[in-house]
């Protein structure tokens, strides 16, 4: 369902179960890609094996929209806050507002809770804009990884 404007509304969140990895492992082959062919680090085997190595449904949440899979996330508690990870929006519903809606719903519950949230983010993707515009700023940087952190406000 979207609004005349385009933006998309009605997305919801659901756990994620044992089940999913196999749709969002092949979710983040196609959202990365571009990024990873860019940056020379494309394998059609690896970016598919390395998330089903650290998938944890405990920590992931599946994006719907209505009744369609439109992506996922994952929100690992650490020391020193919670890790944002796996954070991958269908093609279909990139541009419309459901990243927005989900990264503000997320860092809203961080900062009820006084969390401090880290991500790390492809050099060069244009999720790094999302992430700048939702407040988080640069730690520190490689030839492949963006780092990024978000404090709750004082």
């Amino acid at each position: 369902m979207t609004t005349e404007a385009g933006e998309v509304i009605g997305w919801s969140l659901r756990p994620a179960e044992p089940a999913d990895v196999f749709a969002i492992a092949e979710l983040r082959a196609v959202v990365l890609r571009a990024d990873l062919e860019r940056l020379g680090r494309f394998d059609e085997h690896r970016v598919r094996q390395r998330f089903r190595d650290s998938f944890s449904p405990a920590h992931t949440s599946i994006i719907t929209v209505g009744p369609a899979f439109a992506g996922c996330v994952a929100v690992r508690p650490a020391d020193d806050g919670h890790w944002l990870e796996h954070f991958y929006v269908a093609p279909g519903f990139q541009g419309c507002g459901v990243g927005s809606g989900v990264l503000r719903t997320l860092l809203r519950k961080a900062d009820e809770e006084r969390v401090t949230v880290r991500l790390n983010v492809l050099r060069g993707s244009p999720a790094q804009r999302l992430y700048e515009r939702h407040g988080f700023t640069l730690d520190a940087a490689d030839e492949i990884d963006i780092f990024m952190t978000r404090r709750p406000p004082p």
